[in-house]
């Protein structure tokens, strides 16, 4: 069982490579959608005993992740009229560097938290940091709002991530806040992605300084 929870891990962390190194913003959030089906799942790898709670959460993250956020940003794209991140403030390939890099830290990280021996075991603390990592780069080094949007989400999947060792211990309103949190977040974008492709001739967040005057 957690020999394939360790293959799943690493496809979730590979997704993680492939958002950051593909200008075609569909693949991005086809990308995005897989790793967030993924951690919908990964309850019932991790935890014998979900109870009606965990499955609760479980159903409403991948129907959320997988299915109605991208549909959400796929309709934003195809508004817009685009399809690729052209000129990232950082090239693919450094973005694949640094995705590296920061997957690396994160196992030499990981190994010297005070973890239980159950979790030590798992890929799941480092897959946490390496994802929170590469949300980062993404938002910090797209010029696009949408795929800005897309860094979000990988964000809050490492978080997810996380807090996946401590499912049994939140309460479930937290859980379902942090996922309103989420679809709120997504939402107010979607709508903000949408006025500025009316107002301006992309949606590039360059653009946003000429509001300002």
């Amino acid at each position: 069982m957690f020999q394939i929870f360790d293959v799943l891990i690493i496809v979730a962390v590979a997704l993680n490579f492939m958002a950051l190194g593909v200008s075609r913003i569909r693949g991005v959030i086809n990308a995005v959608a897989l790793q967030g089906v993924l951690l919908g799942i990964f309850p019932l790898f991790i935890h014998s005993e979900l109870g009606l709670r965990g499955f609760a959460l479980m159903a409403v993250a991948v129907i959320l992740k997988g299915r109605v956020i991208p549909a959400f940003l796929i309709e934003a794209i195809r508004e817009a009229d685009i399809r690729h991140e052209v000129q990232p403030i950082v090239s693919f390939i450094t973005s694949l560097l640094l995705g590296a890099l920061g997957t690396a830290l994160a196992l030499v990280f990981s190994s010297t938290l005070p973890l239980t021996t159950e979790h030590t075991s798992l890929l799941l603390v480092p897959a946490s940091f390496s994802t929170v990592w590469t949300g980062f780069l993404m938002l910090t080094t797209r010029r696009k709002a949408i795929m800005q949007v897309l860094g979000f989400l990988i964000l809050e999947n490492g978080i997810l991530l996380f807090g996946l060792l401590l499912l049994e211990a939140m309460p479930f309103l937290v859980e379902a806040g942090v996922l309103l949190d989420l679809f709120t977040g997504v939402f107010v974008m979607g709508i903000i992605i949408h006025h500025i492709s009316r107002e301006f001739s992309s949606i590039s967040t360059d653009d946003l300084s000429e509001l300002k005057e």
